[in-house]
C-alpha cells in the first residue's frame, strides 16, 4: 500500500516524493486506486490557501490563488489533459483523428476557449459559496471528484496500446476491495459538509451523472479511456459537483 500511495503521489503531484525511495513499476500500474488520497493533500492544501486567503483579499482573488496552488502542485496535469480531450473530441471526426489530436503536444482552439470558460465559471461557482463554504468545498469536491473520475478505468477498456501511452503505464482494473477502499477515502471529506447541510447531499449524484455521460461518449468516440481523458473526467466531474453544490445553496 505504500508504494501504491508513493507512486500515486508521484504521477499526480510534482512534489519531490520519488526521491523518498524507489517505486516497482508495477505500483504504478495500481496507482489510480490511491487517488483520491493524493486528493487530500492537493485539495486540503488548497482548501487552506483559499481560507488563510480569504482573510486578507476578496474571495475571488483567495480562489485564484487556491487554484494557483493546486496548478502547482500538479503540475497542471489534469488541466493539460481537459485542454486535450476539449481539442481531440472537439476537432477529431474519427476514432483515429480524436487520437490523434489529443496525442499532439499543439494546443488547439477548443482547449483555449475549454480551459478559458472552465476556470472562469470554476471560480465563480467556488466564490459564491463564501469562504468557510468554498474551503470546505475545495477539499471535498477534490478528493470525492478523483474517487469518481478512477471508475473510468473500471468501466473503460483503454483506448490505446500500451507503447502509445504518453506516461508509459496503464492501469490495472480495481478488484472489489480496492474499489470500496477508494470510493471510502473520497467520500470521508463529504461529510465535513453533509453533516452541517445535509441537503447537500444531493450535489454528490452530480460527478457520478457525469462520469456516466462521459464514459458514454468515449466508448462511442474512441472506444475506451487515455490518459487524458482521466484528468479531463476528474475536473468536469468536479466542476459539476460545485455548480450542484452553488445552485443548491442559492435555494437555501
Amino acid at each position: 500500500m505504500t508504494n501504491r500511495l508513493l507512486a500515486a503521489l508521484i504521477l499526480f503531484t510534482r512534489l519531490p516524493f520519488w526521491r523518498l525511495r524507489e517505486v516497482p513499476a508495477d505500483s504504478f500500474r495500481t496507482a489510480v486506486v490511491c487517488w483520491p488520497l493524493v486528493g487530500w493533500l492537493t485539495g486540503g492544501l488548497s482548501a487552506a490557501v483559499l481560507y488563510g486567503a480569504g482573510h486578507l483579499f476578496p474571495i475571488q482573488a483567495a480562489v485564484v490563488a487556491a487554484l494557483a496552488c493546486r496548478t502547482l502542485l500538479t503540475g497542471a496535469l489534469h488541466e493539460d489533459g481537459l485542454g486535450d480531450f476539449f481539442d481531440g473530441f472537439g476537432g477529431g471526426r474519427t476514432r483515429e483523428q480524436t487520437l490523434a489530436i489529443m496525442k499532439d503536444s499543439h494546443t488547439g482552439s477548443y482547449a483555449i476557449l475549454g480551459l478559458i470558460l472552465y476556470y472562469l465559471l470554476l471560480t465563480y461557482l467556488l466564490s459564491s459559496l463564501g469562504r468557510t463554504a468554498a474551503a470546505l468545498a475545495l477539499l471535498a469536491g477534490d478528493t470525492f471528484s478523483k474517487a469518481v473520475a478512477a471508475q473510468l478505468i473500471n468501466l473503460l477498456p483503454y483506448a490505446r496500446r500500451r507503447e502509445e501511452s504518453k506516461t508509459k503505464v496503464i492501469y490495472d482494473r480495481m478488484p472489489l476491495p480496492a474499489l470500496l477502499g477508494a470510493a471510502a477515502s473520497g467520500m470521508l471529506p463529504l461529510f465535513l459538509i453533509f453533516r452541517h447541510m445535509p441537503q447537500l447531499w444531493w450535489a454528490g449524484l452530480a460527478p457520478v451523472t457525469v462520469l456516466l455521460l462521459l464514459a458514454t461518449l468515449m466508448k462511442r468516440r474512441i472506444g475506451g479511456y487515455t490518459g487524458d481523458c482521466c484528468g479531463a473526467t476528474f475536473l468536469l466531474c468536479e466542476l459539476s459537483f460545485y455548480a450542484a453544490l452553488a445552485a443548491i445553496w442559492g435555494l437555501h
